[in-house]
């Protein structure tokens, strides 16, 4: 994502990532700027009722004082409610948007393919979706709001100031350009550094999130002091780097203010002169001096919100880095439909290196048939590639050359979802959401019925333990199924495996880190799950896939020895050094 970003224009252009969000909204966009106008207009009429308040209210007795707060009255009231609805549209309107860019990122999320996920970082995509999405929120639902009432209100103010007073108009307009010039300096310098820090944010959420998933091994190690020092050493970077920021805001609005109050009182000198010179009314003077203001107050606002586009900008140009990336593994623009299930799997040749290890092949000439029902197990030493065959079977890379099929297509011809829809999956680290037990056995099947999921958490050996739960499958499990043992929640993934009911199942390292307890209830689950279907194994205890159908060897990608378990011992070679080792530590 940084080398796209380096490629991105850096400007306030970045913000059109909005406007696809902002189109189906135009009706109520419309209305928040018929409401803005008119309440810009009312403000500028306020002046006018003073002027008139002063200079014919004042020395045309009651009747007219009291004609004059009337229409003043009048202006006032107008200007709340056109402000209040111009504030109801445009906070409406930044609620919508946000959470339709929100969606829409995270859709885009969900298409991504393993290799983006290989180097992304999950503190820094949390906090584009949250932190920076916020900032657009904001600057549609107030701060481009209040800049164009300011602005006009602003251009206004000077137009009543002409008509008011050339004189002082005019040394009001030296200063203007004097306003405009901090504003594109600092703002430019506001944007780099906005980006800067949210990046250093995106750290911080990193750091956090990296640490708090591993407390267990943070605390088991006694490094809590560590990451002590760590979280604390990026908070001050991230301090440091909004403090830059601040710094060059502060700068801005200083120079701002000096500027346009410094120019007020000095044609309110001016006009101070006038009056006593009876070259200008009072209430002209009073209006005058109103409309400076609301000059001066419209250009330090304008210039504090040029501050929060340039960081709004900023976090678009991150959350475009996002939506520009193109998942590498997606349908073909005429996807050729599976045939009716049968459980066939194949690989033709395949060859394939990780993107972030080029140099090293992770399957090389793989060739492998499993036909309908045949239980194959694929064993060897860590690296060997046998993870690297589920991960291309479930497309989750697509080969570097070679073909991987099933049920006689090649996968990458086919849609992933309907190839990933054939295929059961029960890892060595089975994932369990933050819900309840009953919404985590579903997960395989959404809708599947409360009988389906008792039935398959039977199956898999789990309904014992799920009733001695406080609510039963109503139960709610932790983030990451912590109130859960590992033998617990590998029988919670496998009876979300048999019920999707798949043609083909893959199990990677399913019993690896259970107990002997455990490891008997899941083997027992297993070998229903199994019954009848496709099965590819991968394991490194060997006593696990001795009943296998057939079990092939790997190393360094490659096959090297296929048979039953009683045929590769008596073989020699890789497969009956590993079950010395093994059996005899055993």
């Amino acid at each position: 994502m940084a080398d796209s970003a380096a490629a991105r224009p850096r400007s306030v252009t970045a913000l059109r990532l909005l406007l696809p969000f902002l189109r189906p909204y135009l009706l109520r966009a419309a209305g928040a700027a018929t409401a803005l106008v008119a309440a810009a207009a009312l403000t500028l009429a306020v002046g006018q009722g003073l002027k008139h308040i002063i200079d014919d209210g004042f020395s045309g007795g009651p009747g007219a004082l009291n004609q004059a707060a009337l229409v003043m009255g009048g202006i006032v009231a107008g200007l709340g409610v056109a402000t209040s609805l111009r504030y109801y549209l445009v906070t409406w309107l930044g609620e919508r948007v946000a959470a339709d860019l929100r969606a829409a990122v995270f859709d885009h999320l969900t298409r991504l393919d393993a290799t983006f996920y290989d180097t992304a970082r999950t503190g820094d995509l949390m906090s584009r979706l949250t932190a920076d999405v916020a900032l657009l929120q904001s600057l549609i639902g107030s701060a481009v709001s209040m800049g164009l009432r300011n602005a006009l209100t602003g251009i206004g103010a000077f137009a009543m100031l002409v008509l008011t007073s050339p004189k002082l108009a005019g040394i009001m307009a030296v200063v203007v350009p004097l306003v405009v010039l901090p504003m594109i300096a600092f703002g430019r310098r506001e944007r780099r550094l906005s980006k800067a820090a949210q990046e250093r944010i995106a750290d911080l959420a990193a750091r956090a999130e990296e640490a708090i998933n591993a407390m267990r091994t943070v605390q088991a190690f006694t490094q809590e002091d560590a990451e002590r020092r760590r979280y604390g050493a990026d908070s001050e970077r991230s301090v440091q780097a909004a403090l830059k920021r601040v710094a060059n805001r502060t700068v801005l609005i200083l120079s701002v203010i000096l500027l346009g109050f410094g120019a007020i009182t000095f044609a309110l000198w001016v006009g101070g002169q006038d009056v006593i010179a009876g070259r200008m009314s009072g209430g002209d003077l009073t209006a005058f001096v109103f409309y400076a203001v609301m000059l001066a107050s419209a250009g330090a606002t304008v210039s504090e919100l040029w501050g929060e586009i340039q960081r709004a900008a900023a976090a678009a140009d991150r959350l475009g880095e996002i939506l520009i990336v193109r998942p590498a593994i997606a349908a073909p623009a005429d996807p050729l439909p599976l045939p009716p299930p049968q459980g066939r799997v194949a690989f033709r040749d395949v060859t394939f290196r990780y993107p972030s290890r080029p140099e090293t092949k992770a399957l090389d000439g793989f060739t492998l048939d499993v036909a309908r029902g045949e239980t194959v197990a694929l064993v060897g030493p860590s690296g060997a590639g046998k993870t690297t065959v589920l991960a291309l079977l479930q497309r989750f890379h697509d080969p570097d050359s070679g073909q991987v099929l099933l049920d006689g297509v090649d996968i990458a011809r086919a849609t992933p979802q309907e190839v990933r829809a054939r295929l059961g999956v029960v890892p060595q680290d089975p994932v369990i959401f933050g819900a309840t037990v009953a919404d985590n056995i579903r997960y395989g099947r959404p809708e599947a019925s409360d009988s389906e999921v008792a039935a398959a958490a039977e199956a898999a050996s789990a309904a014992g333990f799920i009733a001695a739960l406080p609510e039963g499958f109503a139960t709610h499990l932790g983030a990451r199924g912590v109130t859960l043992s590992g033998g617990q929640r590998q029988r919670i993934a496998i009876a979300r495996a048999i019920l999707r009911d798949p043609p083909v199942l893959l199990l990677d390292e399913a019993t690896s880190a259970l107990d002997a307890e455990s490891e008997h209830a899941v083997q027992q689950a297993l070998a229903r799950l199994t019954s009848g279907r496709t099965t590819i194994v991968v394991a490194h205890r060997l006593a696990t896939v001795r009943r296998a159908d057939r079990i092939v060897v790997m190393e360094a990608g490659r096959i090297v020895a296929t048979g039953t378990h009683e045929a590769l011992l008596a073989e020699g070679g890789l497969y009956a050094r590993l079950a010395a080792l093994q059996f005899t530590d055993a």
